[in-house]
């Protein structure tokens, strides 16, 4: 059984898209980081760094936390979604740190300028916008030719996911990138990522 500790953020989400994909079951415990439960000692326990999402893993009495290591690991429990072929397998790996890397900060930066800071700073939306729209390209070049970001469906997918289907929320639009537009859209027909974009039910 695997417990999640998450919340209705990106991050937090790419990790139950992925319990869905695999079909592990997993307990929900949320985690409300608008009231600072991330820095109970209780969690703090489970992740040093104060932050979702992490999992308990009671099969192998193992915690991981950081998004990207959750889905490595849950990915090698169940042999899935990361292949294991080295150059197919070291290319998923790429994109996900690509992921954490870019996509995760940067996105996230543009989300608390332009949704969350105490008043406007237009070099810092500025600045954040161009960014993504930048990552937004180098998506879309790279989904020209490949139906998911690897060519078959991986934790490459369900990393990026969650921060691009925020586009709107963002004041963006997805109209000057094709590939990347009708990869959001195959991406929302996926019934796990349907029930994943819907954890925790607040």
């Amino acid at each position: 059984m695997i417990d999640l500790y998450t919340f209705a953020t990106p991050n937090g989400r790419k990790v139950s898209i992925m319990l869905e994909e695999v079909g592990l079951p997993y307990t929900v415990h949320v985690i409300d980081i608008r009231k600072g439960d991330q820095f109970t000692p209780e969690f703090i326990a489970i992740n040093p760094n104060s932050k979702i999402p992490a999992i308990v893993d009671s099969d192998t009495d193992m915690t991981v936390f950081e998004s990207g290591a959750i889905l490595m690991y849950l990915a090698e429990k169940t042999g899935q979604l990361l292949p294991s072929e080295q150059r197919q397998r070291y290319q998923v790996i790429e994109w996900l740190f690509f992921q954490m890397a870019s996509v995760g900060p940067m996105f996230g930066q543009l989300n608390h300028f332009r949704k969350f800071a105490p008043e406007p700073i237009p070099y810092a939306i500025d600045r954040y916008e161009t960014e993504t729209l930048r990552l937004y390209g180098v998506l879309d070049r790279q989904l020209k030719d490949h139906e998911f970001i690897c060519g078959d469906y991986s934790i490459a997918d369900i990393a990026t996911y969650p921060w691009v289907a925020i586009y709107e929320f963002q004041g963006l639009t997805l109209d000057n990138h094709p590939h990347l537009k009708r990869w959001v859209e195959t991406m929302q027909q996926r019934p796990a990522v349907q029930a994943g974009m819907a954890v925790p039910r607040l």
